[in-house]
């Protein structure tokens, strides 16, 4: 996906050190972490659970806002700029003439995506902001094994050429359904976005070999990468290191240990 004269390549963060590549940002500081391991705990549910998911993706739209959005030397007048009419303050900020969509991917995904939705209504211009819905199921097989992922429904306003797509989803455990989503824009010809970004709370090896393998070009953020299904050697090392070693999924592809089914946890709703 060809990159907008105004996109900058990601900056450095802080985090979790692995061996995936530039394309996996894993921000593993302590503070979200912490509220991460409170968010998968069997003793919290609602209201508690949405309250800790609103924190951690708030924290999350601060990373990703900074590092995938164009950035340029700014002069803005402050308060103190009519006495002194030499000085206003001059740095880095974010222009507001960026256009970003936002997808939701119902159902885990309504929090996140209308959290960021309207995170970016406050930093650019509201006219380039907008926010997409799509609903994708699992597809499994007889004994429960997905297989794969299809688009159910869809409610798209329109173009997403040359735009930055974003998809904050909770739990990134195949790849599946989030490249499904992506594959239904470029298929049904809405485009080709400058940027596409996947924003989880946690990752699993499976998750980023598949996601890199059918769209090498995907910037993803999460806070964790769980793998514990591993071998003693891969977890001795950065993730990414032993990758053929390293596993995070049971036998119905759920993450471990996860947070446990946080779709259903956070809907209420065990369907």
């Amino acid at each position: 996906m060809p990159d907008s004269t105004w996109l900058a390549p990601v900056r450095p963060t802080s985090g979790t050190p692995h061996a995936w590549g530039e394309n996996l940002v894993l921000h593993g500081e302590p503070w979200p972490l912490t509220l991460l391991a409170r968010l998968g705990h069997p003793d919290t549910h609602q209201p508690e659970v949405g309250r800790l998911a609103t924190r951690l993706f708030e924290y999350l739209f601060s990373k990703v806002a900074s590092a995938e959005l164009g950035t340029e030397v700014q002069r803005v007048p402050t308060r103190m700029t009519a006495k002194h009419a030499a000085e206003a303050y001059e740095g880095v900020m974010i222009p507001t003439d960026q256009r970003v969509v936002v997808v939701d991917v119902a159902r885990a995904g309504i929090l996140s995506s209308q959290l960021f939705y309207d995170r970016f209504n406050e930093l650019l211009e509201p006219s380039g902001v907008r926010q997409d819905h799509m609903f994708v199921s699992r597809v499994t097989d007889a004994a429960g094994t997905v297989t794969g992922s299809a688009v159910a429904g869809a409610k798209i306003g329109g173009t997403v050429d040359g735009a930055v797509l974003v998809i904050p989803d909770p739990m990134g455990a195949t790849g599946g359904s989030l490249c499904e989503v992506l594959d239904h824009y470029l298929r049904a010809g809405y485009g080709r976005p400058a940027r596409v970004v996947f924003v989880h709370l946690i990752v699993t090896p499976e998750y980023v070999k598949n996601v890199h393998a059918r769209h090498p070009d995907v910037r993803v953020h999460a806070i964790r990468l769980d793998r514990a299904f591993s071998s003693a050697a891969a977890l001795a090392l950065p993730s990414g290191t032993r990758r053929d070693e390293e596993s995070g999924l049971d036998d119905h592809q759920y993450i471990v240990p996860g947070a446990g089914g946080l779709g259903e946890v956070l809907n209420n709703s065990w369907v």
